[in-house]
């Protein structure tokens, strides 16, 4: 087994450091010292994509927003299991990570970022949920830190609470999808939905595909 080998470097926006590394043939990312993805374990990513679009009919043009880039799984699926006249945006706040996927991660995923159907952009999803036109999107899939907790960037808070739920719903058209990627249950974040009377499933995909338990979280609110 070969040691794990740091391929780039970069800052969040935080001042955290960000790593891109591999280790055999499998690629992750950590931040401030924590796995955030690992290409080995990425059931979950593959799944709130698949679950994201599973409502959304092979003819309609729908529009996908997908907050994280990462190592690309959540991309792929949404790619996978919709049809061509599907558009997805991509939102990825760290520049280095988009670079990082076509020039290192390009047989992973990175090739995905040539697709016509996909729109790349370096950004800070918050905002762009803040100015996004009403009733624009029909799913948004949020896999931006470990959870509903700001951690790679702090305006990521603001997509956590009631007033970013509702801005979310806002971008939805009515009986949209919003999702948010967690490593595990996260009770402040079920307690404010359920304090504010936001329906809500709480979906526990496997870590990996053949894994005995599951361990991760989907969260998923409809847009009544």
């Amino acid at each position: 087994m070969k040691p794990r080998t740091n391929i780039a470097a970069a800052k969040a926006r935080n001042g955290l450091d960000v790593l891109l590394y591999q280790h055999d043939d499998a690629f992750g990312i950590s931040i401030g010292g924590k796995e955030l993805m690992h290409s080995k374990v990425s059931a979950s990513e593959s799944y709130i994509g698949k679950v994201g679009v599973e409502d959304i009919a092979a003819d309609i043009p729908a529009r996908i927003l997908i907050g994280g880039l990462g190592l690309g799984f959540t991309l792929r699926s949404v790619l996978n299991h919709t049809s061509s006249v599907v558009r997805i945006d991509v939102v990825e706040i760290i520049p280095e990570i988009i670079d990082w996927n076509k020039k290192f991660l390009y047989d992973l995923n990175g090739d995905l970022l040539d697709n016509p159907r996909v729109n790349v952009v370096n950004a800070d999803v918050s905002d762009v949920i803040f100015n996004t036109k009403p009733s624009h999107y029909d799913v948004v899939i949020l896999d931006l830190d470990n959870g509903p907790v700001a951690m790679v960037d702090e305006n990521n808070a603001e997509l956590y609470n009631y007033s970013g739920i509702k801005r979310i719903n806002k971008t939805l058209k009515k009986n949209g999808r919003s999702l948010i990627w967690s490593a595990g249950p996260d009770l402040n974040f079920e307690n404010m939905l359920k304090e504010n009377s936001v329906k809500y499933s709480a979906h526990k995909p496997k870590v990996y595909k053949g894994a005995k338990r599951a361990r991760h979280l989907i969260y998923i609110m409809e847009n009544q």
